[in-house]
């Protein structure tokens, strides 16, 4: 939808965070909300959020705003959450564990259905009732699951020939956290999740607020 109405990347990134401050209000039991007032929250301007959302349709009415929980069931729609996705990971170590002991992706509509490692020390073991097995098992796995997303949680040295099996195989979506950018062909979408990449762009901000306090002190 996004691609075909030429929707930048920009916008799309915003969604998932509109989808959570809505579904922060729901539970609140707010049913209505400007954008003035949803900006407040959010820290983005009122016109940059309607502007957003006027990419989509608007949603809006004037004069009353946004009805939450319609506003948050669309933009479910426009991120495809309204679909379900049979997910696996690949690569059970801690960060690959922590992963799937989080609870918080199954309410959105995608499922964990496989884990997979090399390690002898972790195959069979369970996480929330999903068995780790052997990566020679995958493709058998995904094949005859109707896997769509595949998580990396790899080292970088078999990520890339392991996303671009998992392509062949039928995957399409990948999430990568491994250090290495994938570039898969079209059909299947990637996320590359560069960890260290926050940290240094945050370590960048602490530098500059540190410069601009040594202006102030001269």
């Amino acid at each position: 939808m996004a691609e075909e109405r030429k929707i930048s990347m920009a916008v799309v990134r915003r969604l998932p965070r509109y989808y959570r401050y809505l579904g922060e209000l729901l539970q609140k039991g707010v049913n209505k909300i400007s954008s003035r007032e949803l900006s407040e929250k959010m820290n983005v301007t009122a016109s940059q959020i309607r502007q957003d959302l006027n990419n989509f349709g608007g949603f809006g009415q004037q004069g009353y705003g946004y009805n939450v929980e319609y506003l948050y069931e669309e933009i479910g729609k426009i991120l495809g959450l309204h679909q379900n996705y049979k997910m696996i990971i690949v690569g059970v170590g801690n960060l690959g564990q922590a992963i799937a002991n989080s609870n918080s992706f199954s309410r959105r509509g995608f499922k964990l259905v496989g884990l997979f490692d090399v390690n002898p020390k972790l195959i069979g073991m369970s996480i929330h009732g999903v068995e780790v097995m052997d990566v020679d098992r995958m493709e058998q796995f995904v094949k005859e699951n109707g896997v769509e997303i595949a998580i990396l949680t790899m080292p970088k040295t078999r990520v890339k020939e392991t996303a671009e099996k998992l392509a062949q195989w039928g995957i399409k979506g990948l999430w990568n956290f491994s250090p290495v950018d994938l570039f898969l062909p079209e059909n299947v979408q990637v996320e590359n999740v560069h960890l260290s990449h926050s940290l240094m762009t945050l370590a960048y901000m602490i530098s500059e607020a540190k410069i601009e306090e040594e202006k102030e002190r001269h």
